[in-house]
C-alpha cells in the first residue's frame, strides 16, 4: 500500500502546481487588460430587436488574434447567449455574465470563422463580430444553436455595418 501513496501524492502536487500556474496566468491577463475600461451600458431606450438568435457566446479576443482571449468583464468565459439585433445596435445577452452592448458605430466587420480560442467547429461555423471596446479592436465569436439561423443573423448584422464596408454575403472580406 505504501508504494501507491508516494506516486499519488506526487500526482496531486503536480496537478496543484498546474492549477496554480493557470490561475497566475489568468490573473496576469486580467491585470494587463485592466486598461480596457468598462463595458458599454445598455441604453434604457433601446429599440425593439428586429432579430433574436439563441446560441453560444464563444469568446472575445483581440482583433485578428483568435488566441488572445479577453479576460476582463467575463469576456473570456463561454456562456449560453442570445444575440439581439436592433436598428442601431447589437445586444448579446449572456447567461451568468454581463451582457454585451455593441453600438452600431463601434462595429467594424462581420465575418465567419472555423474557430476562436478553444472552440473549433466546421468551416465558417462561428459568426464573428468585429468591434471596438474603448480604443481596442476586438472580435466576438457566437455560434447559433440552429444552423439555419446563421444566415439571417449574418445578414442582419451586415446591415448594421457602415456603408462602404467590403464584407461579402458569406461574411468574408473581399
Amino acid at each position: 500500500m505504501d508504494e501507491r501513496i508516494l506516486p499519488g501524492l506526487l500526482t496531486l502536487a503536480v496537478i496543484a502546481v498546474v492549477f496554480a500556474l493557470m490561475w497566475w496566468g489568468w490573473r496576469g491577463r486580467l491585470k494587463r487588460q485592466g486598461t480596457l475600461g468598462g463595458l458599454p451600458a445598455v441604453p434604457a431606450d433601446l429599440s425593439p430587436a428586429a432579430l433574436s438568435v439563441p446560441g453560444q457566446y464563444v469568446v472575445t479576443t483581440a482583433a485578428g488574434d483568435w488566441l488572445e482571449r479577453m479576460a476582463v468583464h467575463g469576456l473570456g468565459v463561454r456562456t449560453p447567449a442570445t444575440v439581439h439585433v436592433h436598428a442601431d445596435a447589437v445586444l448579446i445577452e449572456r447567461r451568468g455574465a454581463p451582457d454585451l452592448f455593441i453600438a452600431q458605430g463601434a462595429l467594424t466587420e462581420i465575418t465567419t470563422q472555423a474557430g476562436m480560442a478553444g472552440k473549433f467547429v466546421e468551416q465558417d461555423g462561428l459568426v464573428v463580430i468585429g468591434w471596438t471596446l474603448g480604443s481596442t479592436a476586438v472580435d466576438t465569436g457566437f455560434r447559433t444553436t440552429e444552423a439555419g439561423a446563421k444566415r439571417p443573423l449574418l445578414e442582419a448584422l451586415q446591415a448594421l455595418l457602415p456603408q462602404g464596408s467590403d464584407t461579402d454575403s458569406n461574411g468574408k472580406n473581399s
